[in-house]
């Protein structure tokens, strides 16, 4: 059996890759064709002795580690609104973050993911483009309160006229009053959405609540005005 020499550094050891001039811990040791090579901060890349030295030993220049902390505004499951798409509402599904850097400027853009929910529709927008309406934890109760209300924009097709005089007046009654229950249905439904967000608003004092508010008045306003907005 051969005889292996012992490893020059073991696991735990601060050391520096010479041809890139970064510090890194040993992360793990191998032996490989007669030779130790070196896993640095758990990386994929493995690195002979030739390519490392201690720490104490190195006088080249080393070059800094950036450490960059994002706050990200919005999480998977949120529920927004996106500037430009009216009361339609996005799901959040992933996000990104783009880390720019020139000689003499740098910044950070977070781009996220979302999924319209009438029609499933695939969207990027920047944080500032977004409107929080619910968090992922209450997104989905949210959305079936809110349900009825994503068919208000869409236009009732007029009934085709009558040829025979022959349909009852009894079925146009029961007709206008089934509007009407289902008018007084979503009514109802978006007042019930109103008064949570408006306890919600009250006691967090939470702007984004405040803006569920007044979308959910403009459409009880259209709805109540028969489709006719005043606004």
């Amino acid at each position: 059996m051969e005889n292996k020499k012992k490893p020059k550094y073991k696991i735990g050891d601060t050391v520096v890759i010479t041809i890139y001039g970064t510090v890194g811990k040993v992360t793990n040791v191998k032996w490989l064709d007669g030779l130790y090579v070196y896993e640095i901060n758990k990386g994929q890349g493995l690195y002979l002795e030739s390519s490392l030295m201690p720490l104490d030993e190195y006088e080249g220049k080393l070059l800094e580690k950036e450490h960059i902390d994002i706050e990200y505004k919005f999480f998977f499951g949120d529920l927004v609104q996106v500037k430009g798409y009216g009361s339609d509402l996005f799901k959040i599904v992933g996000f990104r973050t783009e880390i720019w850097r020139y000689k003499e400027d740098s910044w950070e853009d977070v781009i996220y993911e979302l999924s319209r929910i009438k029609d499933g529709e695939w969207l990027e927008a920047g944080e500032e483009e977004l409107t929080l309406i619910a968090d992922a934890e209450s997104a989905d109760i949210f959305i079936k309160k809110f349900g009825l209300l994503l068919n208000t924009d869409k236009k009732t097709l007029p009934a085709p006229e009558n040829k025979k005089q022959t349909s009852s007046n009894r079925k146009s009654e029961k007709e206008e009053l089934r509007k009407k229950s289902m008018k007084q249905s979503l009514i109802d439904s978006m007042l019930d959405i109103y008064n949570d967000y408006r306890i919600l608003y009250l006691w967090f004092g939470d702007e984004e609540y405040a803006h569920v508010m007044k979308v959910i008045l403009r459409k009880l306003a259209v709805i109540v005005n028969d489709g006719k907005s005043h606004v």
